[in-house]
């Protein structure tokens, strides 16, 4: 019957697998914490400062709401006012081209796994927002007048 001191002895002595050092494998973050510390810091050293170095003397044009150009009403208009369509159809074009924007990224990361496959769809993208862009154009819709 084998004893269990040889079996024992051949434990102790094998090397125990040591946890990984967790405080080590920190380091890699250290640059993005670095750059949350630093944008932090401008934000407030920016919000603190603005006060300091802004206008101290007002008057009734500075403190007057601005509204892109218009003078303001005392009162609000009755009926809630007509808007010019121009502004709703600028938003809309501000976000069909942000948006394409937005997919343009992604290809651009991974525009050498997708090869030419990727390069003729990006191409048949930007085709179908120039051909937007172009008909928004021919219809007037970038006139301001």
């Amino acid at each position: 019957m084998p004893t269990l001191r040889p079996l024992l002895t051949e434990l102790a002595q094998t090397p125990v697998a040591q946890p990984p050092d967790v405080v080590s494998n920190l380091g890699v973050y250290l640059p993005l914490v670095v750059m949350f510390v630093l944008a932090a810091g401008f934000a407030v050293f920016s919000a603190l400062l603005g006060p300091l170095l802004g206008p101290s003397r007002y008057n009734r044009a500075k403190v007057a709401a601005y509204e892109c150009g218009i003078e303001p009403s005392p009162q609000p208009v009755i009926g809630g006012g007509r808007v010019p369509v121009a502004y709703y159809l600028t938003a809309m074009l501000f976000i069909l081209f942000d948006i394409e924007m937005v997919f343009l990224y992604p290809f651009a990361v991974s525009a050498d796994f997708l090869g030419l496959f990727g390069l003729v769809e990006i191409f048949l993208f930007i085709a179908t927002v120039g051909f937007a862009y172009a008909y928004v154009w021919r219809r007037g819709g970038l006139d301001w007048n």
